[in-house]
């Protein structure tokens, strides 16, 4: 079990980043020969990632419920993600190629995905009592204190001031 880190804590970024939501949804769940090795796809895939630190892949949070998975990505560039999705030589296109074979649109597996460009200093996110989790756990865990106490210091962490004037 993850270190519970006590108190509140911010993730702090440099650049531009990628959210990438990556998921299957089970149709038919008495199609298990069709949907199970889609579901097993995804752990090597990532484990693959975590141990190429040039591959742009800078973390992921993983969930389940009884019909839909879904994994949180963070990437450093959306040209990461596209090179690892499309090169021959890594694990997706495999799995890709597999999918398209054994399930293609018959329905049993549902399958889908949402990419977000995020501009520097554009994001905002908190964590309270939580081990070390999501963009903190990507990318760099601040106290999210004085200057990162509020969400909107934070969202606005990249913006210039502009004084109102009456």
């Amino acid at each position: 079990m993850n270190k519970v880190l006590p108190g509140r804590y911010t993730a702090d970024i440099e650049g531009d980043f990628v959210v990438f939501l990556i998921g299957m949804r089970i149709n038919q769940y008495w199609a298990l020969h069709k949907w199970g090795p889609v579901a097993m796809a995804m752990g090597p895939m990532l484990q693959s990632l975590e141990k190429d630190p040039a591959s742009g892949f800078l973390g992921a949070e993983n969930f389940f419920n009884l019909r839909v998975s879904c994994s949180l990505q963070y990437w450093r560039s959306f040209e990461d993600l596209e090179h690892f999705s499309r090169d021959s030589g890594k694990s997706h296109r495999a799995a890709w190629q597999r999918f398209n074979k054994a399930v293609g649109n018959n329905g049993s597996v549902g399958i889908w995905h949402e990419t977000y460009k995020v501009k520097a200093s554009s994001y905002e996110c908190v964590y309270g009592n939580m081990p070390l989790f999501g963009l903190a756990k990507a990318s760099k865990r601040v106290a999210a204190d004085g200057k990162w106490a509020k969400a909107r210091s934070r969202i606005s962490r990249g913006e210039a001031k502009v004084e109102k004037v009456a």
